[in-house]
């Protein structure tokens, strides 16, 4: 294996003469045997502070069924309270003016902080197809030098049932000028 960033370069990335900091970084743990792949999930918990984990947390809770599901039955309860229970002394008569500015202000409040967790995962996003780069450009390149070494062991092995046959060839002519020369009489 080679010793240096710029040759394994040369041999394995089509001879690319400048080198991005990711595939520096990548034939540098492939020289030093180190391995590139890490678990991200406690980087993604460190980052972003409480704000970003109250973002994740509230999207998460705002896109679930059991939001869906309690939401409607929230306005089931206050359509029918205020419709049908109540008769004449409604809270909030039809057409829920009142129901509707409470839906607009938490639409306004939960639209950007749902957002917000969108543009985290979309930067975990970004994180993650970097790192999945590093490893499969570490995984082909291990791969390509794997090739290599099988390659190197079978042209030995090759040369060296070559050799094999040239001695197997010169002991054959030994015993064939054996057999070929004359008997002597007994």
């Amino acid at each position: 294996m080679a010793k240096t960033v710029d040759e394994l370069a040369e041999r394995w990335l089509s001879g690319a003469t400048t080198l991005q900091d990711i595939e520096r970084r990548v034939l540098e743990s492939a020289i030093k045997r180190k391995p590139l792949s890490k678990n991200r999930t406690v980087d993604y918990q460190a980052e972003g502070g409480a704000g970003g984990r109250l973002a994740d947390a509230i999207a998460r809770v705002g896109g679930s069924w059991s939001f869906i599901a309690g939401f409607i039955l929230l306005l089931l309860l206050w359509t029918i309270g205020n419709a049908w229970l109540l008769g004449g002394e409604t809270f909030d008569p039809y057409p829920f003016v009142f129901l509707n500015l409470v839906l607009s202000m938490l639409a306004a409040i939960q639209a950007p902080i749902i957002m917000m967790s969108q543009n985290r995962q979309a930067a975990r996003d970004r994180i993650d197809a970097v790192h999945d780069y590093e490893v499969n450009l570490k995984a082909e390149i291990e791969i390509m030098a794997l090739h290599e070494k099988m390659d190197a062991l079978r042209h030995s092995e090759i040369v060296a049932v070559h050799q094999q046959i040239i001695a197997l060839t010169e002991r054959l002519g030994a015993v064939e000028q054996l057999l070929k020369a004359p008997k002597p009489d007994a």
